[in-house]
């Protein structure tokens, strides 16, 4: 059922080693601080890689809440997921806008691979969860959801840390001291709280101390300016539609975007799995739903001039932190933020979170994430004294990390997660063929006396 939640407990508080399962639910007004607290960690590289792509960062806010309606209907509500802006077609988007491409050209070409996803995942549906084991064994899927978190580093370091690493320091340590030390609502709400302290710091800095110099690392210069610049808010309006476009279709541009898919493959692969592992349940049959929604929500998105969308890691590491995996959270989260897309000044105030304040926020949720990859390794008893498993993941990792950019072609290539993905699940597939090794369905990369008869091992 995609609705209907059960009221878990009193509705109130988690005893300790208890979750809140996607079909439950707490009180009404501790939902809605959950979706807001979802709502603000996707916020981010939803609104910021629209810019870099030079799509409507509006309209991508708004069609991300469409989108993550799609999703969670078409899994039934079994899945607790927000679909947001994808970071995986930004590289092949720059050589489509360096090549003379433009917005509707590139997302035509988005539009294509989102239908080509949506295909696959249809495919995994009918031809059974096993093809899905054999192609992602435990070792592959936590290696794929730890570079996913890891992977993330760099957007920590080059985008929001260094604008001001006292507030950033700041604000990761009385966010998680506030997870850790409140047990009940205050804790579970702990980024939203977190950020709420760093961004009202940051303004009392403005006023006390005046502006910050900062080395951007990647310009290489010093940069000079407030903390918190309320400027977009004040030229934004008040209401609004955000602009909208028919997509254009060009082969050349189609064929650049079209290895996004594997990524988002696993993606989404990783996210399910991660899901389980944290709900104890299992939802591995979902997989196919899950990838062909994330497939049909990008479709949608393009199909308006929108972005393309992926399930979200950093709303990953809101639930782990939260131990609360409800659905409901997801609905009012979307609802919110298709009401961003028609209000451009509140979603101007949410981007105006201080980078330095979502370096101090973020370093805890994609820390998170990757160490639930290492939880997967562990429960499954990967044996890493095993060549097989050890260099195809530690390489993928350490791309993902870079993140490393290998040059394709002279208009594509691929880099940072999308890389490391590649080589994480070509390599262990490659290196376990030429070992003599072929995995049979239940071999899952784990030690031999697990691997024995025991499935996908998860």
């Amino acid at each position: 059922m995609a609705f209907g939640w059960k009221l878990h407990g009193d509705g109130r508080s988690l005893a300790p080693g208890e979750v809140v399962k996607p079909d439950e639910r707490l009180s009404w007004p501790r939902m809605v601080g959950f979706g807001a607290q979802h709502v603000i960690a996707m916020f981010g590289a939803t609104f910021v890689f629209p810019v870099v792509m030079g799509l409507n960062p509006n309209l991508a806010i708004m069609m991300s809440g469409v989108a993550t309606i799609l999703f969670l209907l078409i899994v039934q509500g079994k899945i607790p997921s927000y679909l947001g802006t994808s970071a995986s077609f930004v590289g092949a988007v720059a050589a489509i806008n360096a090549a003379g491409g433009g917005s509707g050209t590139v997302t035509g070409a988005i539009l294509v691979a989102g239908a080509v996803l949506a295909l696959c995942g249809v495919a995994i549906h009918y031809l059974g969860i096993q093809i899905i084991h054999k192609i992602f064994p435990p070792v592959v899927t936590g290696a794929v959801v730890m570079l996913i978190g890891f992977g993330l580093a760099y957007v920590v370091a080059d985008f929001y840390w260094w604008h001001d690493p006292w507030i950033a320091l700041i604000t990761m340590v009385v966010t998680g001291v506030i997870i850790v030390a409140f047990k009940g609502f205050i804790g579970r709400i702990g980024i939203l709280l977190g950020l709420v302290i760093g961004f009202l710091l940051s303004i009392g800095a403005d006023k006390i101390i005046g502006n910050i110099t900062a080395h951007d690392p990647l310009s290489g210069q010093n940069v000079t300016g407030p903390r918190v610049n309320f400027q977009s808010v004040s030229d934004a309006d008040l209401f609004g539609w955000p602009a909208m476009h028919p997509p254009q279709f060009a082969m050349s541009a189609i064929v650049l975007v079209l290895p996004a898919v594997i990524a988002l493959i696993a993606e989404n692969v990783g996210h399910v799995k991660a899901v389980g592992e944290m709900t104890g349940v299992d939802v591995d049959p979902l997989i196919g739903r899950a990838i062909f929604a994330d497939g049909l929500g990008t479709v949608v998105a393009s199909a308006t001039g929108g972005s393309p969308t992926t399930t979200y890691a950093e709303n990953i590491g809101v639930m782990a932190a939260t131990r609360v995996y409800s659905t409901a959270a997801y609905y009012i989260a979307a609802v919110v933020a298709i009401g961003f897309g028609l209000v451009p000044k509140f979603g101007a105030l949410v981007a105006a979170t201080p980078s330095g304040v979502l370096g101090g926020i973020t370093v805890i949720l994609y820390g998170m994430i990757g160490l639930l990859g290492a939880k997967i390794w562990i429960e499954n008893r990967v044996d890493f004294s095993d060549p097989v498993n050890m260099v195809p993941i530690g390489a993928g990792i350490i791309l993902a990390i870079g993140p490393v950019s290998h040059q394709i072609t002279k208009d594509f290539s691929l880099a940072g997660i999308a890389l490391g993905t590649i080589v994480v699940l070509g390599g262990y597939h490659l290196l376990r063929a030429i070992s003599g090794r072929t995995p049979a369905g239940g071999d899952s990369g784990a030690s031999p006396a697990l691997a024995e008869g025991s499935g996908s091992g998860t």
